[in-house]
């Protein structure tokens, strides 16, 4: 092992797990244009800058740290106190960085973590791309070409609901117009949000330009699962990502007191709210699939109050499209009848919905065949979880690699990896780049 690498990995680790940590909890709220996001956002400016790589922030706020050269088409950003440029203002190439190369290898995650989330999820992705890019550095390694540490902006959702937001603009995946207008839990809407972070709504949208001049993207990222615990491997490789998607639920019935209102006189939407849980359950099971409702709004969310409203999000996952369409429309069918039962008004609408991701067979077998040259075994598996590689694979050859997780917890402040683990995964990801990228 080389030491040097871990001990780059657990100094550059520690310094972005140092924000947005909740002290009661462990857990992490890093939500995307917040307090917290500028702080990792200017900790990824600097570990940019004190490894010589020049930090550029995209009109989708996606951050890139570029080695050697960068490519044409990126609108260069904010500098290391993280100004973006203002409307009409282009900054030239930073001295030393050459333009027109094309065929970039892109290595990284996110910063963003979902409500008390984990550590690992994204954060990881991205140190590892900071540190293998050192650990090439020191030896004298030299790119044949471009070569980024990459934060895509908003993965998880957590503020807005829009899952993979950066990359998917990036990509033209996602139109500009509906995902401009969505609101938080206090109203603001992302089109708000983003200009009051000094990114400007009216540039927002798919960059073909820059992604046309992708060669790969790696994303390294911890499991999500215990699949590589059990196998037992330190690393995996990815096949793919199940489709999935979120659907919002809205049922209205009427708010009446909770002690004077006889129960056959109610039109209680908490009922059906409950029938749909275990439906989802049910039929998840039934169906090779995993479904959850993990989100609820209760109007007015008193004790003492039958509830007049409900509004409930469903998750559902599934290993193939029909699979995963099947189960919508069955437990579409069976809030149905529950809402019928009750008296209660139901309206179901889809939010996001991701097509299943195959990852580049090429990428693949170079991965596997990268770990056995180390001697490692070299599992592959599937991942029910969305990722900014599978959102950029309709654009660009994407694969994945898996670092082992203990205890399979994942989206919880119980999240963990092994730090020799996480050195490992660094050393294959600085063996890929060089590999791929240098001489």
């Amino acid at each position: 092992m080389d030491h040097e690498l871990t001990g780059d990995f657990r100094e550059c680790f520690a310094g972005l797990a140092a924000i947005g940590r909740d002290p009661a909890t462990g857990g992490y709220h890093r939500f995307a244009w917040t307090d917290e996001d500028r702080a990792a956002r200017q900790w990824f400016a600097g570990q940019a800058a004190a490894r010589g790589l020049t930090y550029q922030r995209d009109v989708n706020g996606n951050l890139w740290a570029w080695w050697g050269t960068r490519l044409p088409g990126a609108h260069q950003a904010r500098p290391p106190e993280d100004r973006a440029p203002r409307a009409g203002e282009d900054r030239a190439p930073a001295a030393g960085v050459a333009s027109g190369a094309a065929g970039a290898l892109v290595v990284g995650s996110h910063l963003d973590t979902v409500p008390q989330g984990g550590a690992y999820d994204g954060a990881l992705g991205v140190v590892a791309g900071f540190v293998a890019v050192s650990a090439l550095a020191r030896r004298g390694v030299v790119p044949t070409r471009p070569v980024a540490v990459a934060a895509f902006a908003d993965e998880e959702g957590g503020r807005f609901g829009l899952a993979t937001f950066g990359s998917r603009l990036l990509a033209g995946a996602l139109a500009p117009a509906a995902a401009l207008a969505r609101r938080d839990a206090q109203g603001v809407t992302v089109a708000e949000a983003l200009r009051a972070d000094g990114l400007d709504p009216g540039r927002v949208g798919p960059d073909l330009s820059l992604a046309g001049r992708i060669g790969e993207v790696v994303e390294l990222h911890v499991e999500q699962g215990r699949a590589l615990a059990d196998v037992p491997a330190p690393l995996g490789v990815g096949t793919g990502i199940w489709p999935h998607g979120r659907w919002r639920l809205e049922l209205r019935g009427e708010p009446n007191h909770a002690g004077t209102t006889r129960l056959e006189d109610r039109r209680d939407p908490m009922l059906v709210l409950a029938r749909g849980i275990e439906a989802a359950r049910a039929l998840a099971a039934g169906s090779g699939a995993v479904a959850t409702v993990g989100r609820v709004l209760v109007d007015p969310n008193g004790t003492n109050s039958v509830p007049g409203a409900v509004d409930a999000w469903l998750d559902a996952r599934a290993p193939g499209e029909a699979t995963l369409d099947g189960l919508v429309d069955a437990w579409r069918g069976e809030v149905a009848a529950a809402a019928a039962r009750h008296r209660v008004e139901v309206a179901l609408a889809c939010e996001s919905r991701s097509p299943a991701v195959a990852f580049d067979p090429g990428l693949r077998a170079g991965l596997r065949g990268l770990l056995a040259r180390r001697g490692l075994p070299a599992p592959e598996l599937p991942t029910a979880a969305g990722h900014d590689a599978g959102a950029l694979a309709a654009v660009v050859p994407t694969a994945m690699l898996f670092v082992r997780n203990p205890t399979g917890v994942s989206h919880s402040p119980a999240e963990g990896a092994a730090e020799e683990d996480c050195a490992l995964g660094c050393e294959l990801l600085a063996t890929v780049v060089e590999a791929w990228a240098c001489r």
